[in-house]
This record gives C-alpha cells, structure tokens and sequence, in this order.
C-alpha cells in the first residue's frame, strides 16, 4: 500500500531534479570563468633576477639545504575567460622568505639565500604551470601573498597577488580587504591542502589565472 507520506516524497524528489534542471545552461557547461582581478606588482620585484629562476623556489643552485619556511606546491591552469587554455605564456612569481624579507636592496637586505624569491615558468599546451615555494608568510602591513605575473604576447604585463585562505590578516590587508565581490576574493585566495608529494612539500593548492580575451 502506497502511503500519502510516500507520494508526496516522490513529488518532492522529481519537482528537485526539474530544479536542478532548469538551473543549468541549455548546454549543460558551467558558467564561463571570471576574469582574475588585477592587482598592484607591489614595491619589491627584484631589480636584479637571480641566477637560477626556475620553478623550485626553495632550492637554489649552489646552496647546500632548502629554503627555511613551509614547502607548498602551486599549479593551475591559464585560461581565456571561455574557459580556452592558454599555452607557451610566461608566469613569474616573487615574494618575501619565511622572516618576511624580499631579494631586495635596501631594508630587506638580509633575506635568506637559500630561498630563491623568484621564478618563472612557461604554461604547456594546455595552459598548466607549477611552482614550488614556501608558504608567504605576513608582514608589517600585509597578509601573506605571492605576486603573479602574467605577459601574452602582444598583450601589457598582467599582476596579481595570491592570498591564503583562512590568513587572519586577510581582513586587515589594505588589497584584499578592497575585494568586496565575493567572486573576487575567492578568485584570488587559495585553500592550501595536505600535499599528495609529502616528501617534497607539506601543502598544495591550486590558483588559476583567467585573462580578458582583449585588453587586461
């Protein structure tokens, strides 16, 4: 026997899945990505590049040991904003060490020499890159970020900044604080994981970057 109970469960179930339904594209696809939000490149690129700026940040050619700091893996993909992959780009990335200090002249000398501060890579055919660096760690005025640079060719140099999710500085941060969609803050703020390389780093996220098709 059938019970009123049971009816109206399956009518509850069948009206969810039309729901589910109708709230998706014709074509079944997600939403097309959102652009990354620029930001600022920030006062302390390097004016001079290391000798060795490859992908592996925490271990510089010559230097016995690692970098000191927590090891984590970043990769993702570039991509158009219709969600196109965008292969044989440049990406570099810089940031302070694990005391907060960038290759930089001036106030920042001192910055530990087994970490490399800088590197850069070139996406594959389908739009993947990958780095190896530390943890960013806060600093007076910031949250911990890794700047990002993004140049297409014939296109203007495109920066960022990569936040950690959870950071308690985040809220404070003169740049992150001004992202009020929360599309742009989540864009731009990465949820660092247990890494499936433990023996070459603690923790991994995934952080990628969308260009407009034209302009920045």
């Amino acid at each position: 026997m059938t019970r009123p109970t049971d009816i109206m469960r399956r009518r509850l179930l069948v009206a969810g899945a039309a729901f589910a339904v109708i709230g998706r594209s014709p074509s079944g696809a997600a939403a097309p990505p959102i652009p990354t939000p620029r930001q600022t490149a920030g006062p302390f690129f390097p004016r001079v590049l290391p000798a060795d700026t490859d992908w592996n940040l925490i271990q510089v050619e010559g230097q016995s040991g690692g970098a000191a700091g927590t090891p984590i893996g970043v990769t993702g993909r570039l991509l158009s904003t219709e969600g196109q992959p965008i292969g044989g780009v440049g990406i570099e990335i810089w940031q302070c060490d694990a005391l907060g200090r960038y290759h930089y002249p001036g106030p920042q000398d001192g910055a530990d020499p087994r970490f490399q501060g800088y590197g850069r890579v070139t996406t594959d055919q389908e739009g993947r890159y990958r780095f190896r660096t530390i943890r960013p760690v806060p600093y007076s005025g910031r949250a911990p970020h890794v700047h990002f640079a993004v140049t297409p060719p014939g296109r203007a140099r495109f920066t960022t900044q990569m936040y950690i999710a959870g950071a308690p500085e985040n809220e404070a941060d003169p740049l992150w604080s001004r992202l009020r969609n929360p599309a742009d803050r989540a864009a731009l703020t990465i949820d660092l994981r247990p890494s499936a390389n433990a023996g070459e780093e603690q923790l991994a996220g995934v952080f990628d970057l969308v260009l407009a098709s034209t302009g920045d």
